[in-house]
C-alpha cells in the first residue's frame, strides 16, 4: 500500500504543478495587461489550455503530466513551436516534492495529528510552488500566495506542537526554536532587504523565509536549508551567469526545493551535522 501511495502521491503532484504552471502565466498576462490599461484579456484564469504561440486549444492528451512532453518532445502539436521547459519542469519539481513529503508518512500508522500536518503540508508546498514558478518565470512573489503560505505555515507549527506536547511536557524549546529559525531564514533576508533597499534580495523573499522557519522550527534546519538554496543557486546558475557581469538571479525556486529538502529528510541531515 505505501508503494502505491507514493505512486498516487507522485502523480498528484505531477498533476498540480502542469496546473500552477499554467496558473502562473495566465495570472501574469492577466495583470502585465491590466497594468497598461488594456482591455481584460480574453482568456481567463479558469478556461482550458492553449499553445502561447498559435492560440491552439490543446487536447486532453496533450495535457497528460510528463508523458505529453516527452512525447512532442517539448512542442506544440500544431504550429511545432517550443512550448518549453518550465512546464516539464514544473510537474516533475512538484511531482517529486509531493513524493519526498509522502516519505515522511507511514500510511498504515499515521495518527490523526500526522495526516492533519501532512495534508496542510501538501496545501503549503503547492502555495510555494506556485511561488517558486511564478518568481522563476517572472520574478516577482505575489503577495496573496505568500500570506496563503504563512497562514498554512503557522497552522502546521500548531499541529507540530500539539503533536509534541501530547508526548511530552512543555519546554522552552518549543518557543525558542521557531523564533530562532524565523530569525535565520526570514529576518536574514529582510535585513539584506532593508540594507539593499531591495537591490540584493526582493521584498517577498522575507516573507518567503518566514513561512519556511515557522514550519521547520529549528535553527539548525533553518541553517541548512539556508546552505543548501545558495548550494543550488550556485550550482544551477552558474553555468548561465558566467561570463555576464550582471544577471539577477531569481532565488525563489531554489528556497523552495532546498525547504522541501530539508523538511523531508530532516532527520537525515540532523544526523549528519
Amino acid at each position: 500500500m505505501q508503494v502505491v501511495f507514493y505512486f498516487l502521491i507522485f502523480i498528484l503532484g505531477a498533476c498540480l504543478g502542469s496546473f500552477l504552471c499554467c496558473q502562473a502565466r495566465r495570472l501574469h498576462f492577466k495583470e502585465s495587461s491590466q497594468a497598461k490599461n488594456k482591455l481584460k484579456p480574453k482568456k481567463s484564469l479558469g478556461s482550458r489550455s492553449v499553445c502561447m504561440h498559435c492560440h491552439h486549444r490543446l487536447k486532453w492528451y496533450d495535457n497528460i503530466p510528463i508523458i505529453s512532453w516527452l512525447i512532442l518532445r517539448g512542442k506544440c502539436r500544431e504550429c511545432h513551436k517550443k512550448i518549453g521547459a518550465p512546464e516539464i519542469l514544473s510537474e516533475l519539481g512538484l511531482g517529486l516534492a509531493f513524493l519526498a513529503l509522502g516519505s515522511t508518512l507511514d500510511i498504515s500508522s499515521a495518527g490523526l495529528l500526522e495526516w492533519a500536518t501532512f495534508i496542510v503540508m501538501l496545501l503549503l508546498t503547492i502555495t510555494l510552488g506556485f511561488l517558486a514558478i511564478y518568481d522563476g518565470a517572472y520574478g516577482e512573489l505575489p503577495t496573496l500566495p505568500l500570506f496563503i503560505s504563512i497562514i498554512l505555515a503557522t497552522t502546521i507549527l500548531a499541529l507540530e506542537i500539539c503533536a509534541t506536547l501530547s508526548t511530552s511536557t512543555f519546554a522552552p524549546s518549543v518557543i525558542i526554536n521557531p523564533i530562532l529559525s524565523i530569525a535565520i531564514l526570514s529576518g536574514l533576508y529582510l535585513v539584506l532587504y532593508l540594507i539593499s533597499k531591495g537591490k540584493w534580495v526582493g521584498d517577498g523573499d522575507w516573507l518567503l523565509g518566514l513561512s519556511m522557519g515557522l514550519v521547520l522550527a529549528s535553527p539548525w534546519l533553518a541553517l541548512i536549508t539556508l546552505f543548501l538554496s545558495n548550494l543550488l543557486a550556485c550550482l544551477i546558475m552558474y553555468p548561465a551567469t558566467k561570463g555576464k557581469k550582471q544577471r539577477k538571479i531569481h532565488f525563489g525556486p531554489f528556497m523552495v526545493a532546498a525547504f522541501i529538502i530539508t523538511y523531508s529528510f530532516s532527520s537525515f541531515l540532523l544526523n549528519l551535522i
